[in-house]
């Protein structure tokens, strides 16, 4: 809700008030001080982690694509409001949510979103897939090819090899 720039200022004000309480007042306000550093924690936290991208990833965890859509609406200027990961994520619902419409959009936002950086491997991985079975789509093998493999080697976990075993098996047709 707040500008990225906005949340460091609120932090460093209420740990100064935080340091004020403890140097000042010597009893009776640890209590007080200890408290004011956890609210200057949430605040933090929420530079690095937008609330708005987070509410997002929640709809999206319901399949309610709407609700994420409406959600990443709220967000007026990305460039400026996020951070460059939160850039990357920011593209990374969009391409989600148009991959299932308009794909070329989709490719556009993924490609978008790797550019920028995205921070865990399964979803770095996730957009390759997504990336790859777009490409096999538009009947660009070679590409697709390239990027599963790139998505093979990023899901350690292998969460998504059932979803790379399918793409294989459709480009073993093309």
């Amino acid at each position: 809700m707040f500008n990225k720039n906005i949340k460091l200022v609120i932090a460093t004000l209420i740990i100064a008030f935080a340091i004020y309480q403890v140097i000042a007042k010597f009893e009776g306000y640890i209590g007080n001080a200890i408290f004011l550093t956890l609210l200057a924690l949430i605040f933090v936290f929420l530079y690095f982690r937008n609330e708005i991208i987070l509410l997002a990833f929640l709809r999206m965890r319901k399949q309610d694509m709407a609700g994420t859509e409406n959600w990443l609406k709220k967000i007026k200027n990305p460039e400026s409001a996020l951070t460059t990961k939160q850039q990357g994520y920011f593209n990374y619902l969009h391409g989600i949510i148009h991959s299932q419409t308009n794909l070329t959009k989709a490719e556009k936002f993924f490609k978008r979103a790797l550019k920028l950086g995205l921070t865990m491997d399964y979803d770095i991985a996730m957009a390759k897939l997504s990336l790859a079975g777009i490409a096999m789509q538009k009947r660009r093998k070679r590409e697709a090819t390239m990027l599963l493999k790139e998505a093979k080697k990023l899901d350690k976990q292998n969460m998504l090899t059932d979803q790379i075993k399918m793409l294989q098996q459709q480009m073993k047709k093309i």
